[in-house]
């Protein structure tokens, strides 16, 4: 860790403690996180990391979402878990077309903590680091009015960025269909600048080919033009993280 951002760490960790909470089990590659999110502000991200001590409490009590508690959204076996980047990042599949909004919303909430903490949990190797980050990549291939779901796409990148901050490292959007541009520029109004920055929107195949080269064509499924099988997110296995 950076000398420069010891007193940030430290002053940080005292904030916390006023706010009544410990960041006792949680390392510093965790905390810079939120520092880093909130532009090192010292009191901004233990205010933050509060926030997400409570909201973890609160939405998965027992540390992790089990396969039973989300299964109308495991059922339609639309997202996929391929292996890691060129860059060793763990890619998440999302295929647009198999979902539809759900009628029972906490659920949906439950399910997104699950695909994020299972994609960041296939990045850890023996011990959880903290600052494990995932690539995401969303496929909008043959989705119909009926799959169109503003709402589900606003949680999960609200939830990226107030509770797995500093996560994403990039997001891929393919096969964009031209009725969806205005809902995609409706959700775009609630993510913030630092996750715009690093959403690509795919528009040609020179485009795609990069896509490939950028995640490696061992990980790309053949259906995106590289060599892997999809393999669903249930059928991957993998450590609960600690946090």
């Amino acid at each position: 860790m950076e000398k420069s951002h010891e007193l940030e760490l430290t002053q940080m960790k005292k904030l916390v403690e006023k706010l009544g909470f410990s960041t006792e089990k949680y390392g510093d590659p965790t905390l810079m996180r939120f520092l880093i999110a909130r532009s090192m502000d010292t009191d901004k991200a233990s205010k933050m990391f509060v926030q997400w001590l409570k909201w973890r409490s609160s939405l998965v009590p027992n540390g992790f979402i089990a396969d039973s508690e989300v299964p109308e959204q495991l059922q339609a076996r639309k997202i996929f878990l391929q292996g890691f980047s060129k860059s060793g990042y763990p890619v998440m599949i999302i295929q647009g077309c198999k979902h539809f909004p759900p009628k029972d919303q906490l659920q949906f909430k439950k399910f997104v903590v699950y695909m994020l903490d299972k994609t960041i949990a296939s990045a850890v190797k023996g011990r959880e680091i903290g600052n494990e980050k995932l690539i995401g990549v969303f496929d909008f291939q043959n989705i119909t009015y009926k799959n169109v779901d503003a709402r589900a796409l606003i949680t999960g990148f609200q939830f990226l960025q107030a509770y797995f901050p500093e996560r994403l490292a990039k997001c891929y959007i393919l096969n964009m269909p031209r009725f969806f541009v205005s809902v995609w520029k409706m959700v775009s109004c609630f993510i913030e600048k630092a996750t715009l920055e690093k959403i690509v929107i795919l528009t040609n195949e020179d485009e795609k080919k990069t896509f490939v080269d950028e995640i490696g064509e061992e990980t790309v499924p053949v259906e995106y033009g590289g060599k892997a099988n999809l393999r669903a997110i249930q059928d991957v296995e993998v450590p609960h993280l600690e946090g």
